[in-house]
């Protein structure tokens, strides 16, 4: 009775290691997708962005002078933000993204 428990225990610290570890997978391939989405907007006009994206949520100078557009969402109760910065000369110089998938 205590090697079934113990196969029993240790069959479930197995499944459950393995879940989290399927889980981070699909987190990394999911931020991977998003990232290449949107990096294809770095070096475009940011009228490119709007096109594409509609108008931002936001807008407003970052400490360095250029325009932050913040574009936000939801997805099943999860708030997605993306945020892309733009220089002085209307290009989009990086972008970042939380909670989005």
């Amino acid at each position: 009775m205590r090697n079934f428990k113990l196969i029993v225990l240790l069959l479930g610290f197995f499944l459950m290691v393995t879940a989290c570890q399927t889980v981070q997978e699909k987190t990394d391939k999911i931020v991977e997708q998003e990232n290449k989405r949107l990096g294809k907007y770095i070096g475009q006009l940011s009228s490119e962005l709007k096109i594409d994206l509609g108008n931002p949520d936001e807008d407003f100078k970052n400490e360095k002078g250029n325009q932050v557009l913040v574009y936000k969402t939801k997805k099943y109760g999860i708030s997605c933000e993306r945020k892309f910065e733009v220089d002085t000369n209307s290009v989009v110089i990086g972008f970042s993204s939380k909670g989005c998938f």
